[in-house]
């Protein structure tokens, strides 16, 4: 450029990609040139050569990826990522959304693919995200984040973070898990609003879950042959309700037994709106048509959780029941017992009754057996008066023996 200047002898480009003595040239699987300098202080010409030797048989064997693809942001990547996700449930896109916003992206958001490493991100999820359950999420969408990457053409070489552990779940005491009993129920239902009586005696006689119950639609109830089925649900997306065309899962079409307190619910709540035996087409879900629910707000519109959430907790506080837990991961406080704790009431009654758990299976609407068996269990007080009256016949007697299932 010195010798010829560009005004004299014509505009040229500098060549940048050559600043050593020695260039390996070679073709990428798509037949594009690539280069790698290596100057003489660095060995040149042997060391090209070892380098072609590599590339060429990575390219042959295909398990050649180009360094270039994995110099892209996290960030980028995301953007070129996300919109060719499947479709998802709709909580469960939100959940991710939250966790890339408030998570990933912060920390991890401007570092290259090829730079990530594997102890910066256990290191990271150990120390810096805060919650079991959030860790694990978060791990779930960065893994997946960064298996993609090396199936996209291998822009990484492997997943840096396939082989992060997480800690163990932290352990609760029995009872904070254990469900009320049927006499604390009645203390709650006293205390709770009249307006919503109904609703709660209904949760606890059919054991169905929130969305489930206060999805539920006149015309799918038969109160002459005792029973209704569950198609739909309502849930939340960022504080707003919708419907959904289907339960948690295909066990969650099924058909739910009305005892009398149950039917007695439903006839109370139809009494008070006169519901219609229409089902309206779901559509984008927005459109909730009340006129069709079962169970409703004051007002008439469809329930919503956070509303109801303060009806329940100064139930159970007037009941004299409530007791008051601060998770230690997360600063959260929550409370004992929960609505969804009505449900656990209704499988322990089957169980005490002797109902088969292949039944409770299918009245619960669960995939398998094996949670019933597990999460609905008798409480310590109860096992430990079996195994005296046993052991101890004297001792134990006047105690009542449970029935095994």
């Amino acid at each position: 450029m010195e010798k010829y200047p560009p005004k004299q002898y014509g505009e040229r480009n500098r060549r940048r990609d050559c600043v050593g003595s020695w260039q390996a040239r070679y073709r990428d699987p798509d037949g594009r040139q690539k280069q790698k300098c290596f100057p003489i202080a660095d060995g040149g010409k042997k060391a090209a050569e070892a380098f072609l030797d590599e590339v060429r048989t990575r390219v042959r064997r295909r398990t050649y990826n180009d360094p270039k693809r994995g110099e892209i942001t996290l960030s980028a990547w995301w953007d070129l990522w996300w919109p060719a996700q499947p479709t998802r449930a709709v909580t469960t896109t939100n959940r991710k959304r939250s966790n890339w916003r408030a998570h990933i992206e912060p920390r991890w958001g401007r570092w290259r693919l090829c730079d990530l490493e594997y102890i910066e991100i256990q290191r990271w999820l150990t120390k810096e995200v805060k919650g079991h359950h959030t860790r694990k999420k978060v791990l779930e969408l960065l893994n997946q984040l960064l298996r993609d990457a090396v199936r996209d053409g291998k822009r990484i070489p492997y997943n840096p973070a396939a082989e992060v552990q997480l800690d163990a779940p932290p352990k609760k005491d029995a009872e904070d898990t254990r469900p009320p009993t049927r006499e604390q129920c009645t203390q709650i239902r006293a205390h709770v609003d009249v307006w919503y009586r109904p609703l709660v005696v209904f949760l606890e006689e059919t054991g169905m879950r929130w969305g489930e119950a206060t999805g539920l639609r006149w015309a799918h109830v038969d109160l002459e042959a005792n029973n209704l089925k569950v198609k739909e649900v309502l849930s939340e997306d960022e504080g707003k309700l919708f419907r959904k065309a289907a339960p948690k899962s295909v066990a969650g079409f099924r058909t739910v037994p009305l005892t009398p307190a149950a039917a007695d619910a439903v006839r109370s709540m139809a009494a008070r709106f006169r519901p219609v035996d229409t089902v309206s087409p779901i559509g984008d879900g927005r459109d909730l048509h009340a006129e069709e629910l079962v169970f409703r707000g004051p007002k008439g519109a469809a329930l919503a959780r956070r509303n109801f959430r303060r009806t329940w907790i100064s139930a159970i506080q007037a009941a004299g029941l409530a007791r008051k837990v601060t998770s230690e991961e997360t600063g959260r406080d929550e409370w004992w017992p929960r609505v969804h704790d009505l449900r656990h009431v209704f499988a322990t009654r089957l169980k005490d009754l002797g109902v088969p758990e292949k039944d409770v299976q299918t009245v619960m609407g669960h995939d398998r057996g094996s949670k019933v068996t597990w999460l609905y269990q008798h409480s310590a007080e109860d096992v430990a008066a079996q195994v005296l009256a046993v052991m101890a016949p004297e001792k134990g007697a006047g105690v009542r023996i449970l029935k095994a299932v």
